[in-house]
């Protein structure tokens, strides 16, 4: 059993799941706690699923304005949870949370792995969407 709630993870906890999620290895290791303060404290959609235990087993944190759009900045299931559907619902709950399917539309930059799950929810590949990205990324993964 599992509950999806509107709240933000605190930073350590945060951490804590993204060492049981694929998602810890989508941040560059450059000031890798400063960026996750900000990142949590910046989200204005911000979804966790916890166990039985209360210990976070998914999150969705995006950007939302609430009248024509939502960007998915992050969205990981602990790998103990995954094909439960709880990515599916974390989704469809940001969703609706946001003004629902007929107002807003969704955007976010996936993984190579996770394409195939997208595609399942009915997104695919936008052509319209613009890049400027010129940080300096070192691969890391959270330990």
């Amino acid at each position: 059993m599992h509950q999806i709630l509107k709240e933000t993870p605190g930073k350590e906890e945060y951490i804590e799941f993204l060492k049981h999620s694929d998602l810890g290895s989508q941040y560059p290791g450059e000031n890798f706690d400063e960026r996750i303060e900000r990142l949590l404290s910046h989200a204005n959609v911000s979804l966790v699923c916890r166990n039985e235990e209360n210990r976070i087993i998914g999150v969705l944190l995006g950007l939302s304005d609430y009248a024509y759009w939502l960007f998915v900045t992050d969205l990981g299931v602990d790998r103990e949870y995954e094909r439960q559907g709880i990515g599916r619902q974390l989704m469809q709950e940001a969703h609706e949370m946001c003004g629902g399917k007929s107002e807003i539309a969704v955007y976010l930059v996936a993984n190579e792995k996770a394409i195939p799950f997208y595609e399942k929810l009915g997104m695919k590949k936008a052509e319209d969407v613009m890049e400027y990205n010129h940080i300096a990324w070192t691969p890391y993964k959270v330990k």
